[in-house]
């Protein structure tokens, strides 16, 4: 019996539409219309593709879109002008530094130098830390960890006393996720490469999210029947017989997991759109905390 398919792309859109509303009753009550601006520092083509979406999610949205393309040989102290230029200005609520930078160029700095109150990426060491403390909020979180969660509770997953398995420890996504987790009240096993017996712990997974960046790595007899499964992973593989030369997959093998999950979002599809999504209501919550200044 095949498990239901969450479908992010819908989850992502009603997001969508929710903010673009949002951002319109703010400007129909005299308030700012939310900016995000975007740093992209060289000619990367995959982060060239990510920021033109961002910024065609934000005109789409009614956010105002300030794009700052730089060339690859910046210095590390013009790069942090630019940033406290950004931190300075009033019409710009959220900044999001594409990741990741160019060699020789500190990306911790950057990221240090983003005021937590425009830190619409959630990376920032200070949200991050209040991530991981008992009792204490991050003023953002990070999108596709946030678009994560999201996509479980609009699937009515109970996280409360779940067993959830985290594959993957990076900063971006394994480790917040598995915060998020636990302040839901999930009891999480984090696992990355050398855990021993690692599909057996996967396969104790009321909830796995699988975030380890190759391909189709998780079967089905790494999964408990009835398990919830969030494939984070996109990977491109060869295809010579499409047109482009290959195609996209995701962690999870889709086509044999998707016969023992009780639900699981593809890849595409699933957690993709979220990520967008999430940046567009943490740029609309940055706004709103500069209301309140």
């Amino acid at each position: 019996m095949t498990g239901q398919i969450i479908d992010g792309k819908a989850i992502a859109a009603k997001v969508r539409a929710k903010v673009a509303e949002d951002v319109e009753a703010r400007v129909a009550a005299g308030l700012s219309r939310p900016g995000l601006a975007t740093v992209l520092v060289g000619e990367n083509p995959a982060s060239e593709v990510y920021v033109r979406m961002k910024q065609r999610a934000c005109e789409k949205a009614g956010i105002t879109s300030f794009g700052h393309n730089l060339p690859a040989d910046i210095s590390q102290e013009d790069l942090e002008k630019l940033v406290s230029d950004l931190n300075a200005d009033p019409a710009v609520n959220g900044i999001l530094v594409q990741l990741p930078l160019p060699d020789g160029l500190d990306e911790e700095r950057v990221l240090n130098a983003i005021s937590i109150e425009k830190d619409v990426d959630g990376f920032h060491p200070i949200n991050m830390g209040r991530l991981a403390q008992k009792g204490r909020e991050s003023l953002f979180v990070p999108c596709t960890p946030d678009g994560v969660i999201y996509l479980l509770d609009e699937t009515g997953v109970e996280l409360e006393g779940a067993n959830a398995v985290v594959l993957g420890r990076s900063n971006i996504v394994g480790m917040p996720v598995a915060l998020l987790l636990v302040k839901r009240n999930a009891t999480v096993t984090i696992c990355h490469s050398r855990t021993k017996n690692l599909s057996d712990e996967c396969a104790k997974a009321d909830v796995l999210i699988a975030a380890v960046g190759r391909p189709e790595m998780v079967k089905k007899d790494w999964v408990k029947p009835g398990a919830v499964v969030i494939d984070v992973g996109t990977n491109r593989v060869d295809d010579p017989s499409t047109e482009k030369g290959y195609r996209l997959v995701g962690d999870v093998d889709f086509n044999e997991v998707k016969e023992v999950a009780g639900a699981i979002s593809p890849s595409p599809g699933g957690v993709g759109p979220m990520t967008i999504a999430m940046l567009l209501r943490n740029t609309v919550r940055a706004a709103e905390i500069a209301d309140r200044k």
